[in-house]
């Protein structure tokens, strides 16, 4: 039975409207900028790809300065070595992260996006590949509309070749922070590679393929989340990148060297280079839009085109809604001041704790099942779990003791304990006293620990003994 479908007229007619829950992927070539913010970008893009590519393959001391070795359980930084007991500090440096960008954001917009991000610094790395090979912007353009023929086919050969390759290039070193690197090159040629090794490689690689080469501004766009919350962290006088329309407006053509004002018109020539360098394809005189990630390329743009007409810089760059108000601005404010002290505590605290970072550690663990307990002999005694952590690179052997009240005796199994490094070692211990020297019900006991081979390699920590008090 065939169903009558009415004709988009009468859609139209009757109010039924069609809509799209996703647009359809407009390609954007954006144009090569040349400018101080573009050399801001090309230095962040080559200062932090040189750090990730070069990284794995610098030694310290006959191993790898940066190697994250799970099956060993130790994360190397140089001279620091971390164990999962140290989880701590890398929540604390998820922490400082966090507030670097609510801190950054507040102040200056979306710096991050904009110069560091890994989405746009590989991204600006992919298409800076394509223009060599491609062209600017209306020779890519041309190409895309002809046919496919000889030189089509090298041109997008070689770039998805170079892509690909880099892309490789990126998972292999990738993994090579979790895998020696030196090891994983040497895989290579027979491709003997673990399964999960191979499988992040090829993961990573085109993961990274397929963001910088084909999604570029789509993840920016819809996948990542901080374009729909970076409003939250604006106000009135954040910096943000922003057209001047008192002095752009209204737009128009006109030869090098009019006047505008005396043709009536603004500043703003309507070139649209502005919207041709811009990455996520907006227009920057629209006003403030959340697809805008603060690369600068229109500012760059702006300024050469101002610099041809003869006209003062500026009609597209840094300022606030407060200035384009002809409001007063206050860049130091409650906010950035509150996010800066706060940043500063943080981060001055985590290096303190890193760099006094304890290689031995000791919890003691009351037995809860009991608060004590008289033994044969009349004596008062309470139960613990000792927890030693050996966060060395060497094993020890240690001996425990405690002290804290007179003629208490310390009982266990083991008089030495070994511990192999980033090991945990548990052992049951008991603490006798003696009931008529008992002078409250809950006395401090300290438990010290000392290494028997390095003397200065000790510990020590508090716990309470409960026991009955005489004539209470």
């Amino acid at each position: 039975m065939s169903e009558n479908k009415p004709a988009p007229a009468a859609k139209a007619a009757t109010g039924d409207i069609e809509q799209e829950l996703y647009q359809k992927r407009k390609k954007i070539y954006p144009r090569e900028v040349h400018g101080l913010f573009a050399k801001l970008r090309l230095l962040g893009v080559a200062v932090l790809l040189g750090l990730f590519y070069i990284l794995p393959w610098i030694n310290y001391e006959g191993r790898q300065a940066v190697l994250f070795d799970l099956p060993a359980r130790k994360f190397y930084v140089f001279d620091m070595v971390f164990w999962p007991q140290d989880f701590i500090y890398l929540t604390m440096l998820l922490v400082i992260a966090a507030l670097s960008l609510f801190f950054f954001t507040a102040l200056a917009g979306r710096l991050w996006c904009g110069f560091a991000c890994p989405q746009t610094v590989w991204t600006e790395l992919f298409m800076w590949i394509e223009h060599r090979i491609e062209g600017d912007r209306m020779q890519q353009i041309k190409l895309d509309k002809m046919p496919m023929n000889r030189e089509k086919f090298i041109k997008k050969f070689t770039k998805h070749f170079l892509w690909l390759a880099l892309s490789l290039y990126t998972g292999f070193t990738f993994v090579g922070y979790f895998t020696p690197i030196r090891e994983l090159a040497a895989a290579i040629p027979t491709w003997d590679f673990g399964p999960w090794e191979l499988f992040w490689i090829f993961f990573y690689g085109f993961a990274t393929y397929g963001n910088a080469g084909w999604m570029r501004e789509q993840v920016c766009l819809y996948m990542c989340p901080y374009a729909r919350f970076q409003s939250a962290m604006f106000d009135q006088d954040t910096m943000i990148i922003s057209y001047d329309p008192k002095r752009g407006e209204p737009r128009g053509t006109r030869k090098k060297g009019v006047n505008p004002r005396e043709i009536g018109k603004g500043d703003c020539i309507d070139c649209t280079i502005c919207v041709q360098v811009c990455p996520t394809g907006i227009d920057i005189r629209d006003g403030l839009q959340y697809q805008c990630i603060g690369c600068a390329a229109c500012i760059d743009a702006c300024d050469d085109v101002m610099d041809k007409m003869g006209y003062p810089r500026g009609l597209i760059r840094y300022t606030t809604e407060n200035i384009l108000a002809g409001k007063q601005t206050h860049i130091l404010r409650p906010r950035i001041i509150v996010y800066g002290l706060i940043l500063m505590a943080l981060t001055v605290g985590t290096i303190v704790a890193i760099i006094n970072k304890p290689s031995l550690e000791m919890d003691v663990i009351r037995d809860r099942n009991s608060l004590f307990r008289e033994t044969g002999m009349g004596m008062v005694e309470n139960v613990y779990t000792i927890k030693i952590i050996n966060k060395d690179e060497k094993p020890h052997e240690f001996e425990l003791s405690a002290e804290g009240m007179p003629g208490i005796k310390l009982n266990t199994q083991q008089k030495r304990i070994y511990a192999e490094p980033g090991s945990v070692v548990e052992i049951p211990v008991s603490i006798e006293a003696d009931p008529d020297k008992l002078t409250e019900r809950s006395t401090p006991v300290f438990f010290r620990l000392q290494a028997t081979d390095e003397p200065d390699l000790q510990t020590s920590e508090e716990a309470r003994f409960l026991g009955p008090v005489p004539g209470r």
